[in-house]
């Protein structure tokens, strides 16, 4: 059983997959980044000084002036600016997977399969 699982292992499927999801994660960390950090502030200034990852909707009957300061209290909060910034993310990584795909189906000759 042991043999097994080593040959399963060392088949080139399985570890192409486990560099991907490592490759994945960092990726995902740089995008996050990427929309936290360079292109959010940008837009909030543009939309008069918001930021993004400070919108959220008070559930409770008390006033926070931020984010933290809710979280802090135990207050319960949607948080409106993070999934703003996680759909930003999705949407980056997403396109970037696409080109990727792209490039790949050009390299090989296979056009990418458009949806249905």
């Amino acid at each position: 059983m042991l043999q097994e699982f080593k040959a399963f292992i060392m088949r080139g499927n399985v570890l192409d997959m486990a560099v991907g999801v490592v490759i994945g994660g960092a990726f995902t960390k740089v995008v996050t980044s990427f929309t936290s950090d360079i292109l959010m502030p940008p837009i909030g200034m543009l939309l008069g000084k918001v930021n993004f990852s400070n919108l959220y909707i008070n559930l409770s009957d008390q006033t926070y002036a931020s984010l933290a300061e809710a979280k802090l209290a135990g207050a319960p909060t949607i948080n409106i600016g993070i999934f703003i910034n996680g759909l930003i993310d999705f949407i980056i990584v997403a396109f970037a997977i696409y080109m990727l795909l792209k490039a790949i189906s050009r390299m090989s000759g296979k056009p990418v399969a458009a949806p249905k």
